[in-house]
């Protein structure tokens, strides 16, 4: 079995994201040791919360995080996908870990729609042929919570959303990848997601 590396930096439903890798065949474990980040096989990044409180905390980590992912598959999910663009603008300007070019922006205001974006929304197959979206739809269902996006280009992009403005969902550059979703919360189509990250390792 594959054995992945969950980073615990103090934020995030780690937990769901353990079951959700063991669902889908890996030997995942949650640390926040730098060796064991540094000798894994992969790395998932979770999150929930404020960008500058998860780069904050992640603190000698993001060293390690950056090295690893130049030669091994890495999932940012949710806030972990965001800390690995360049910046956000969530509570003044915050540099992220630069793994994938483009920046963190607040949802525009628009009448009837509600920030955070949260509950089910459809990801639309930008690069229908990458690995990490074998066997899906070109259009399928996920589960969001998230009031700042990715706001990247095409070259970065795997699958868009819209909800106020149009975004990046899953976003990847070399090794390392990120979905703004929750596939732990997202159902089968969720687990095939990590099924199929599994098997780019």
């Amino acid at each position: 079995m594959k054995k992945i590396k969950i980073v615990d930096y103090g934020l995030g439903n780690l937990r769901s994201v353990i079951r959700g890798l063991e669902n889908a065949g890996a030997t995942a474990v949650i640390t926040a040791d730098a060796d064991e980040v540094a000798s894994a096989e992969a790395i998932v990044l979770p999150g929930v919360g404020a960008f500058h409180e998860g780069m904050d905390q992640l603190g000698p980590l993001k060293t390690t995080v950056v090295n690893a992912a130049k030669g091994i598959p890495l999932l940012g999910i949710c806030l972990g996908m965001q800390m690995l663009m360049d910046l956000s603008e969530e509570h003044g300007m915050h540099q992220g870990l630069g793994l994938i070019p483009g920046h963190v922006k607040k949802f525009p205001s628009v009448s009837g729609m509600k920030v955070p974006h949260m509950g089910w929304n459809s990801i639309c197959l930008e690069s229908p042929d990458h690995p990490l979206f074998e066997g899906f739809a070109m259009e399928e269902y996920v589960y969001f919570v998230h009031s700042y996006y990715a706001d990247t280009t095409s070259d970065y992009t795997l699958t868009s959303t819209s909800y106020s403005c149009p975004f990046a969902s899953t976003v990847w550059n070399n090794n390392a990848y990120g979905v703004q979703f929750h596939p732990e919360k997202s159902g089968a189509v969720g687990l095939r997601l990590l099924k199929n990250f599994i098997d780019m390792i």
